[in-house]
């Protein structure tokens, strides 16, 4: 595993697509290299921060580009998200109104699944998805084949310093922390709520209160991460 800092390893999605992806590629090269299993690659930062969009963009042209004797398959993606817990369980615990927040994930779930995917490369592993217009979490949704070579990771916790995100860190290769101008990202993170069903003066709201305490924590851990990525406005 590597630990990176920051600030002095950075680098810009918007030129440096190419560059990006070649580094993906190396871990799976060293991987090889150290005896099999998959490589994993996380791509954190806080909501509203691009990590989807680094991440669509990066399992687009490595898809598009496999090595030799492999598939467009040898990378898959299977996000934190479909580990958030069910509405039924925040009910149970208090916590739906800090939904988004680390304590209302299954992270020791989330940690055996990665895992799982690093050395299990003989049947599919499945993962749950999170369904955006529920807001939901929904089973089994995704799938990692074993022809997968290279499986990428996002969400907001992965470099968060307690017990069991730090299980979750230990079983990805590298972090990415996607860093975007905190006003285009608020804007965002207003406008992704809104799309979803939220009116504009409660997904605001919303943002105020909830995502910006957790924006706060992902913040925290951004020196924590192998690379910077400054993602496009």
């Amino acid at each position: 595993m590597t630990s990176g800092d920051g600030d002095r390893d950075a680098t810009d999605l918007a030129t440096d697509l190419a560059a990006l992806v070649e580094r993906a590629r190396g871990l799976v090269a060293r991987t090889a290299a150290a005896g099999g299993g998959r490589a994993v690659l996380g791509i954190t930062g806080a909501p509203g921060a691009g990590k989807t969009t680094l991440v669509a963009r990066l399992v687009a042209e490595l898809a598009e580009h496999p090595p030799d004797g492999a598939a467009a398959d040898w990378v898959a993606h299977v996000p934190m998200d479909g580990y958030h817990l069910a509405d039924a369980q925040l009910d149970r615990l208090g916590l739906r109104h800090r939904k988004g927040a680390p304590e209302t994930f299954d992270a020791a779930g989330y940690a055996a699944m990665l895992e799982r995917v690093r050395t299990d490369t003989t049947e599919t592993v499945y993962a749950p998805g999170f369904e955006r217009d529920l807001e939901q979490p929904i089973a089994a949704a995704l799938a990692v084949p074993p022809s997968a070579r290279l499986v990428i990771t996002e969400g907001n916790y992965l470099l968060l310093d307690e017990p069991a995100w730090r299980r979750v860190r230990a079983a990805m290769d590298e972090v990415w922390y996607c860093d975007l101008d905190e006003q285009t990202r608020l804007e965002r993170l207003v406008a992704r709520h809104v799309a979803f069903g939220k009116e504009p003066d409660a997904a605001a709201l919303w943002v105020d209160r909830v995502d910006q305490a957790n924006a706060a924590l992902v913040a925290a851990t951004r020196a924590r991460a192998d690379l910077v990525v400054t993602t496009p406005a």
